[in-house]
């Protein structure tokens, strides 16, 4: 297996953490598309954000995610990266896409125990759960629908590496 593995999810379930892991479980490069846009841009999301607004920040989400992808590597992606039909398309083409599934008051949680608001800009101006909830209630079914992996992303990040392992060597078999 050499495809790119791409990891979607709400922000703070993890993609970065566990995408890290699995790819020095699999021998594979790791890539962030919030980090590479970052890095390329000079800016922080909260800068792209302010300065461009969402849309240029969608957009450059985009580009991220196609000069990142490559074969063996492990691709965290922004939370919003399913809102795109073509970053869909292109993830479900080229690779394999994980869904890391965590309740809003988990996400909520991770998000409160690690704010990282100088990246992550809030969305709506709510408590951190109950903006994680509508986030969720949003964007669920496109996390599902291009996910052809999902996984509980509660556990600790070894546990959740190994049933990754797991279910990548099981379909690989098939």
């Amino acid at each position: 297996m050499s495809q790119p593995i791409f990891m979607v999810g709400a922000r703070g379930c993890g993609k970065t953490t566990v995408g890290n892991a699995l790819a020095r479980a699999l021998g594979y490069q790791f890539a962030d598309t919030d980090l590479f846009m970052q890095q390329t841009s000079k800016m922080s999301v909260a800068d792209v954000v302010a300065n461009e607004g969402w849309h240029g920040f969608r957009q450059r989400e985009s580009v991220a995610l196609q000069q990142v992808t490559q074969s063996r590597c492990v691709i965290a992606t922004g939370g919003g990266m399913v809102l795109s039909p073509q970053n869909r398309q292109f993830m479900r083409s080229q690779g394999i896409v994980i869904y890391l599934f965590a309740s809003a008051t988990l996400l909520g949680d991770r998000l409160e125990a690690c704010p990282e608001a100088h990246q992550r800009p809030t969305l709506t101006g709510r408590p951190i759960v109950d903006e994680m909830a509508d986030v969720l209630a949003a964007r669920e079914t496109l996390y599902r629908d291009v996910a052809h992996h999902v996984v509980a992303a509660s556990a600790i990040p070894d546990v959740i590496v190994t049933e990754i392992l797991q279910m990548l060597r099981v379909s690989a078999a098939s």
